[in-house]
């Protein structure tokens, strides 16, 4: 298990100046909404994009429903499906996840409140699928405001990046639902 946080990075490492202990079955349980970006590697918006989650606590971690509207009127849904497979005496928390286009599973741990994970995944752009690896960070900022990066490379070489700030609890309830039927 330490492992797996030596490997996720410097930033799991981070003094925090708070007293937040994330955990994914808790924050994203019932619904949130998520604004988002998709930055290439030179700092260029290429694409916008709103989700709308549903997360269901199971007995072993939590399925995540996701359905995204991007700018140009793409639709998209995902499932994740994350197991705990280990938590220590620190509070650390090691999870597992899939979704039916990652090819094989996410591997992810919780620090204090941070979560790293990383898969590879094939995307669908421009009618071509393309085998690209994901590396989220999700901090979360209090209890229901989470800001999420995701570095996301192909051959080692960094493509570009994916930036997510989650609403949940009384701020997603007082916005609603997001609209995807039409940017």
């Amino acid at each position: 298990f330490s492992f797996l946080i030596s490997c996720s990075g410097n930033n799991m490492n981070y003094k925090q100046n708070n007293n937040l202990k994330f955990s994914i079955e808790h924050f994203f349980e019932g619904d949130t909404i998520a604004y988002g970006i998709f930055e290439d590697r030179f700092n260029n918006l290429k694409r916008q994009f709103r989700v709308n989650i549903n997360g269901k606590k199971t007995e072993d971690g939590i399925i995540l429903n996701e359905e995204f509207l991007y700018d140009d009127g793409e639709k998209d849904t995902r499932i994740w499906k994350f197991k705990v497979l280990n938590k220590d005496k620190e509070g650390n928390i090691e999870y597992e996840g899939s979704t039916k286009d990652a090819l094989g599973k996410a591997y992810g741990v919780v620090k204090g409140n941070i979560f790293n994970f990383k898969y590879d995944i094939n995307l669908e752009i421009s009618g071509k699928k393309l085998k690209v690896h994901f590396n989220d960070w999700i901090y979360q900022q209090d209890r229901d405001i989470a800001i999420n990066r995701a570095y996301v490379s192909k051959f080692g070489i960094n493509i570009g990046s994916v930036t997510l700030v989650f609403l949940r609890g009384d701020l997603s309830k007082s916005i609603g639902k997001l609209n995807l039927e039409e940017w």
